[in-house]
């Protein structure tokens, strides 16, 4: 469930959903929880996260913090003359 917003490995292709890829596991666990427990909500995760067990959101988690981060956007520089 988690790839369609997500992107396959933790990288999102869609600018409205963060990268996962590399994150702590620890922060994803919390977070996932979170939303499972009702006590962060939103529209869209708060349902996914409802099914999920402990040991599935301890495993989403290694997973994506096990995921190597998507690199920095290069910005473009003008040297002033």
């Amino acid at each position: 469930m988690c790839t369609a917003c997500h992107g396959a490995n933790g990288i999102s292709v869609l600018p409205d959903y963060p990268n996962l890829a590399g994150q702590k596991a620890g922060y994803l666990e919390q977070a996932l929880k979170a939303y499972r427990d009702g006590q962060r909500q939103h529209q869209i995760m708060a349902p996914m996260a409802q099914g999920l067990t402990d040991q599935e959101i301890t495993d989403v988690a290694a997973f994506y913090a096990s995921q190597q981060q998507a690199p920095a956007a290069a910005t473009a520089t003008v040297a002033s003359q």
